[in-house]
């Protein structure tokens, strides 16, 4: 019965979606069933016998001391990943920009944080943010969801260090936006898009598709190395970090072109016949 209410639900999506292929859609069902899996499983495990002590968190403290002034408002949880993925940009020249100014609290957390040397650049769809331009801050009205928007944006400032999207909050806002910023993300640099919410948010297909990128692999084997060329995703990107609600992509410092997987030792179980090494 299972077998045939999968069978149901992939028909029902290939009519709805017409454009999707047969392996998008079976791929789709797999992800639906590994949720349903996994929102069924007790996945903490046996806490550590001590807890460990967090480190001070200057974002935390600037939030927790706003009690008047510029509203901020964010989830409790983002300040640890924040200061995890961002800490190595204090004191340094950079551009930030962060779409959703909203009350322009979190403008003036991102400059203490970041110190003197920042420049950031605010995106808000709402003209009235335009009061809170200073000297280290420029903003910029427009919908984050226009591309000619993002064309304009993109002529006037250039390449950024790190991005942060905290806009509408949309799936297609957030997917105009990967689409159109991560490539201008400078090396070593950081994108964030935060607030993906809901269960199997459509916004997860395109991350989804980076991740696919990340893994893609043609291996060929020399001796004793195996190696693929990097593809364009590998080339660029660090690492996709996910947490509840916030995606985190890291560009690389430096273009990656090979990934290699080297053997070293001489001592081998001979189970991969398929890979045999010289003896000596």
């Amino acid at each position: 019965m299972n077998k045939l209410s999968s069978l149901i639900k992939i028909a029902k999506s290939a009519i709805l979606f017409p454009e999707l292929t047969l392996a998008d859609l079976v791929a789709g069902r797999i992800l639906r069933q590994s949720a349903e899996h996994f929102s069924r499983v007790d996945l903490f495990g046996s806490p550590l016998s001590a807890p460990v002590q967090a480190a001070t968190n200057p974002l935390r403290s600037f939030f927790e001391a706003r009690n008047e002034g510029r509203g901020i408002w964010k989830w409790d949880h983002y300040f640890e990943i924040y200061h995890r993925h961002l800490q190595k940009f204090v004191d340094k020249e950079i551009k930030l920009v962060e779409i959703g100014v909203y009350s322009g609290g979190s403008l003036e957390m991102w400059g203490e944080y970041f110190g003197p040397l920042c420049h950031i650049y605010g995106i808000d769809i709402e003209a009235s943010t335009r009061a809170y331009e200073s000297e280290r801050v420029s903003i910029f009205v427009g919908d984050q969801a226009d591309t000619r928007f993002w064309s304009d944006f993109k002529a006037r400032v250039g390449s950024v260090d790190v991005l942060i999207d905290d806009g509408g909050h949309t799936p297609h806002q957030q997917r105009v936006t990967l689409r159109e910023m991560l490539s201008m993300v400078r090396p070593g640099g950081v994108y964030i898009c935060e607030d993906i919410h809901g269960h199997r948010n459509p916004f997860i297909n395109d991350a989804a598709g980076l991740v696919h990128e990340l893994n893609r692999d043609s291996s060929v084997a020399h001796g004793e190395t195996l190696s693929t060329p990097a593809y364009s995703v590998q080339a660029a990107v660090y690492s996709i970090c996910f947490y509840p609600f916030m995606m985190v992509i890291e560009k690389n410092l430096v273009r990656r072109d090979i990934l290699l997987s080297r053997r070293k030792g001489t001592q081998w179980q001979p189970f991969y016949s398929e890979y045999p090494v010289d003896s000596e």
